[in-house]
């Protein structure tokens, strides 16, 4: 039996794998503390692709007519793809520059293939064009968190402070379909009589289980925040005290709320006047009998054009309150892929060395550059965000813009299904010299490769993960590997070797990990003091954990952040003034409706590994809409509707609910459709593009 972690959420929740003749069966892990031995449905049936007749198990190599023309993919040898690979991006180096290649990886990547790839961009091919998806996922809550409190680490605390709240506000989370496990701690706080609010346009099964549901039009949810500080101000329910000693900023704030009075807060989000009144009083009189409150957000703010100023306007709250820093109360944010968190921090961001330090720093540069053995000046900038570099791909340069890349490589990412303005972004990829994609399975995004290169899947591999927590926690090998599979470690190393890399690219986890945390000491995000035997011994080490002390004493890590202080360099919180734009794009006579989308029970991100489990229920895509809606479209459940916004349609059968605004429809993200209709509008800070709502028309 092998004690391990679910290939799916943010929760990496503790499971046992025990081989069974040719089966492997999935078991409960009841001493990891953050599951207790609770899995969904994904967890237990995770095992279900193993054998699938899917499964890619040797190389494809795509050939090219001498016109350019793209023939079918056929069946190559390892050696011949990799040399092909190595060959191409030599070329189009030579004949574009570094810059002319990119890398796109994977915030469902273990933390050793994280800074492999981030090292592999800056060192084997000397490029800044290096970005990956969790850039669509965490970056509106990374960006605010860095600002705001100085340091971004999801949840400051363990998971399970969660239930000693007293009162939760979850603002654009559906945690009981997205982390079903996380959902008790709801229920646990409900039974001591905590009280739970949600803000979501629609009645979600988490919305079920709160005590108060504010449905938003969708995009407005800043302002919602900025009406609740707004009522805090007036009602003198500020901790003047806290605000004095552990934050700048407030008077500019106070101000800058004095017009969001709940009359204007329910013109502009719909939300009733008397209903941001009772969200502010529960908030205040919380506060002033001495109890906790804590915020938690989500995609459902954060995937928006504004996504980064709500959470800035929610932390805003949290602080004005006095909570950061208390235990069971202050503010943290739902990561949502496996490793979204470890996933920003080694790497392969286009900002970022490990350790999450700035690759703009010249201190952080001349460190890693020390652990990787090279020259500082040859490590490149900052490059372009993961939708600003897939809208690059193939550009010649403009008076304004350098050419885009020519080739790239994709570890993790299944692009075609998960990119906003989908049908835009794939034709940036057909227009490739070289497109190479390392999967399990042929993807979407994988059908379109030059190349590709079939790698391990999670029970086949070892490596680490950080969780929501921060909580390092350490996946491991259960099973063999099928013949002509290898890691993306060992594919990483394989392509370094062949670019003559001026560095050491290792394919051991371990010896990777141990470079890892040499690389992140000092750094926001250290890992010097984690090993694997700690993890294992110790159920997982929350960051940061620098190396042993003096005496040689462990760090013990650190569960729970920002007690004392803040991660500025005076330890104080910052207020930031937010100002509210609405989305980008709004409701007109030719697009009358909101659009949103998200997940659903069963299925997981682009559904590359979920759609091809039978045991999962796979219904295909679907629009929700309210029967208010449905009757003036003159539609019934199950008809087939068409959804247009003004980048694409897609056709799915109509769902009829009452428990979604009747202004706005909702489509899953799992299947190829949802993305091609999704607006690439950007936070200006972030880079989020804003999936979570477009204007969109629907015909029966």
């Amino acid at each position: 039996m092998t004690t391990t972690h679910c290939p799916y959420c943010s929760l990496q929740c503790g499971m046992t794998l025990r081989r069974e003749g040719r089966a492997l069966t999935v078991g409960p892990w009841a001493e990891f503390p953050v599951n207790e031995g609770a899995l969904c449905r994904k967890g237990w049936t995770s095992a279900g692709l193993r054998g699938h007749r899917e499964r890619l198990t040797t190389p494809l190599v795509r050939d090219r007519a001498a016109d350019g023309s793209r023939g079918e993919l056929r069946a190559a040898t390892w050696d011949e793809a990799l040399d092909l690979v190595a060959s191409e991006l030599s070329r189009v180096r030579t004949e574009h520059g570094a810059d002319g290649v990119a890398v796109f990886g994977a915030g469902g990547l273990t933390n050793e293939k994280a800074y492999a790839l981030g090292k592999f961009a800056r060192v084997a091919l000397g490029t800044s064009q290096i970005d990956y998806n969790g850039r669509w996922c965490m970056s509106s809550a990374a960006s605010a968190g860095l600002r705001a409190l100085g340091l971004d680490r999801g949840l400051p605390f363990p998971l399970a402070d969660v239930e000693k709240a007293d009162v939760l506000v979850l603002a654009g989370s559906n945690l009981a379909e997205t982390a079903p496990p996380a959902a008790r701690h709801l229920d646990r706080l409900r039974a001591r009589g905590g009280q739970v609010v949600v803000v979501d346009p629609r009645r979600t099964p988490t919305a079920e289980r709160s005590d108060l549901h504010l449905a938003p039009v969708p995009g407005t949810d800043l302002a919602l925040a900025l009406g609740v500080l707004h009522l805090v101000v007036a009602a003198g329910a500020v901790d003047e005290a806290y605000v004095a000693a552990r934050t700048t900023g407030f008077d500019e704030v106070r101000r800058s709320v004095a017009t969001w009075w709940p009359e204007q807060v329910e013109r502009v989000t719909g939300i009733a006047a008397a209903e941001v009144r009772a969200l502010a009083d529960l908030l205040i009189g919380t506060a002033r009998a001495g109890g906790r409150v804590l915020v938690l957000t989500a995609r459902g703010v954060e995937q928006h054009s504004q996504g980064s100023d709500t959470v800035l306007a929610w932390i805003n709250v949290a602080l004005a309150l006095g909570m950061p820093g208390r235990e069971g109360a202050g503010y943290g944010c739902l990561t949502g892929q496996g490793n979204g968190q470890g996933g920003r921090e080694h790497g392969q961001k286009a900002d970022q060395l490990p350790g999450y330090r700035s690759i703009e720093d010249p201190a952080a540069r001349a460190h890693v550059a020390a652990v990787w053995g090279v020259d500082p000046a040859s490590l490149p900038g900052k490059g372009r965000s993961a939708y600003e570099l897939l809208d690059a791909l193939g550009r010649p340069a403009t008076d304004d813009q350098p050419a885009g890349p020519r080739a790239m490589l994709v570890l993790g990412s299944n692009i075609v299904v998960s990119a906003p303005n989908a049908l835009h972004v794939t034709e940036r990829l057909r227009s490739l010299d070289l497109l190479v994609v390392a999967d399990l399975v042929l993807s979407e995004t994988a059908a379109l490769a030059d190349v590709v290169l079939p790698v391990t899947q999670w029970a086949e591999e070892t490596g680490t993960m950080t969780n929501l927590e921060g909580r390092v926690v350490l996946r491991q090998r259960a099973i063999t590997p099928p013949a002509g599979v290898r890691t993306d470690l060992e594919v990483i190393a394989a392509l370094a070797e062949r670019l003559d890399a001026p560095s050491t690219f290792p394919a051991d986890p371990e010896e990777v990990f141990a470079e890892l945390g040499r690389a992140s000491a000092g750094g926001p995000a250290d890992y010097a003091g984690i090993t694997y035997d700690r993890i294992r011994a110790e159920h997982g080490v929350f960051w940061p954990c620098p190396a042993p002390y003096a005496d040689g004493t462990p760090h013990p890590g650190t569960p729970r952040l920002f007690a004392d202080r803040f991660g500025h360099p005076d330890g104080r919180a910052r207020f930031l003034v937010t100002t509210f734009r609405g989305a980008a794009e709004q409701p007109c006579d030719d697009f009358p409706l909101h659009l949103t989308t998200g997940r659903v029970l069963g299925q997981y991100q682009s559904g590359a590994q979920t759609r091809r489990v039978k045991d999962l229920p796979d219904t295909g895509p679907y629009v929700e809409l309210h029967p208010l809606l449905a009757r003036r479209l003159g539609t019934t459940d199950g008809e087939v509707l068409t959804v247009r916004t003004r980048r694409g349609a897609m056709r799915a059968p109509a769902r009829v609910v009452e428990t979604i605004r009747p202004d706005t429809v909702f489509v899953p993200f799992h299947w190829v459709g949802a993305n091609r209709l999704t607006n690439d509008a950007l936070d200006p800070a972030s880079r989020m593009p804003e999936f979570k709502v477009c204007a969109a028309a629907v015909t029966a």
